[in-house]
């Protein structure tokens, strides 16, 4: 015989103050339209005669829910861990029940009139999830899953930085507000940040605020028009050609960690400044017939690169045959776990930055001045900005855009064999 959890709702929830219909909650159930998967449920509300729906992240199949009775059901054939999941499911609908109601009791002490889109909206604001580190862990994981790995580096650390500036502070994102915002900003410029980093974890926060308000956790308020979200102009992170070749003619034969290190900054240098995302996930099957292909992870954008021999010289040195990748940056380590990208990445820079110390380099050395350096030495040569734009892949600027559909790359593989060539 099946077993039945009754819900704390029964069929629905009706308060009753002074005598007044208040207010109607009900679970409801909403099939997938895709046969054999989870359906998901829901609450309907209704309030003077106005239907809205509230989300629920529960996900049952069809016979798991009992639509009269609105019981969750366990199938006697259910594994184990099905069971465990549906208990969860069962302690989780009746907890959020009693917050429902202990949030239409406190909106109705405050003695005014209310509307069903109201209701809809602090019961929404009030979720758990619309907690600012609640939500944004869940949306630094989402995007670890997906596989964007710098982005969630970049929303963690943006996270990071406003929770030292909360302190032990609980904010729900309703809360955040221009003022809130501002004191934040004070906070970063007294602790010696510069414009552009303010403005760096201000557009995440942003971003994360932008995701919380698509998913009806927020209202949009718009509290980020009295804080810096600019890009400043900054001191120029490129190295001259002259330096390029004292970096590719150190000798790292005692240092493996530094080598590999130099090779891969080198590596980006070559590949027209390729950026270190890029790089760690070029598999072997991306080349062929003398062509490097890729897709930008940070733009989308389709990229072809001709393959030559200096780019060889390095995949060889550290050939994997049992890896699918063409440089050893994503691992395993010992115990099988994938070593993180975040984790190789700072590795890689604070090698370079050991190497542009002992080098007396006139800026600290990072794969991103790899990028810069190819790039100015390109300009440097008379070669056209929108060919440079070609070749970074970028896609941010309209002009670059419209020339972009037009440009062949034959242009800027003969520009990159220019640069190349003085390696010879």
């Amino acid at each position: 015989m099946e077993e039945v959890f009754s819900i704390l709702l029964c069929s629905h929830v009706v308060l009753i103050l002074d005598s007044i219909i208040v207010a109607t909650i009900t679970i409801k159930y909403r099939p997938s339209t895709v046969v054999g998967r989870e359906g998901t449920l829901y609450y309907q509300l209704i309030h003077r005669r106005q239907v809205r729906q509230l989300r629920t992240p529960c996900k049952l199949h069809p016979e798991e829910w009992d639509p009269r009775r609105q019981c969750v059901l366990i199938p006697p054939d259910s594994p184990s861990c099905r069971k465990l999941y549906l208990e969860e499911v069962q302690q989780w609908l009746q907890e959020d029940s009693c917050r429902l109601r202990l949030t239409i009791l406190r909106l109705e002490r405050e003695h005014r009139p209310y509307t069903a889109d109201e209701l809809r909206l602090r019961l929404t604001q009030e979720e758990p999830s619309a907690e600012v580190t609640r939500f944004a862990t869940q949306l630094i994981e989402e995007k670890r899953t997906a596989g964007q790995e710098p982005l969630a580096g970049k929303y963690t650390a943006c996270l990071r930085s406003f929770v030292r500036f909360l302190g032990d502070r609980t904010l729900l994102f309703r809360e955040i507000d221009a003022p809130l915002l501002q004191a934040y900003q004070s906070h970063l410029k007294a602790r010696g940040l510069c414009l552009n980093t303010i403005s760096f974890y201000m557009r995440g926060l942003r971003a994360i605020y932008n995701q919380a308000v698509a998913r009806g956790l927020a209202p949009q308020q718009h509290p980020f028009h009295a804080v810096y979200t600019g890009i400043a102009k900054t001191v120029k992170r490129a190295l001259p050609l002259s330096d390029i070749h004292r970096i590719k003619q150190a000798d790292l034969s005692e240092e493996p960690a530094l080598a590999l290190a130099r090779d891969l900054f080198l590596f980006s240098f070559y590949t027209r400044g390729m950026s270190f995302v890029d790089m760690a996930h070029l598999q072997k099957s991306d080349l062929r017939h003398g062509l490097l292909v890729y897709r930008r992870r940070k733009t989308g954008q389709l990229l072809h690169i001709r393959w030559e021999p200096v780019m060889q010289e390095i995949v060889d040195r550290y050939a994997r045959p049992d890896s699918p990748y063409l440089l050893p940056i994503l691992t395993t380590t010992e115990a099988g776990q994938p070593l993180s990208y975040l984790k190789v990445y700072h590795r890689i820079n604070q090698g370079l930055k050991q190497l542009g110390e002992r080098l007396h380099l006139p800026l600290p050395l990072t794969t991103y001045v790899s990028r810069h350096s190819w790039a100015s030495i390109a300009r440097s040569r008379q070669v056209p900005i929108v060919t440079i734009s070609e070749a970074l892949g970028h896609d941010n600027e309209t002009t670059t855009r419209i020339y972009l559909s037009t440009l062949d790359t034959t242009e800027v593989d003969r520009v990159n064999r220019k640069i190349l060539a003085s390696f010879k």
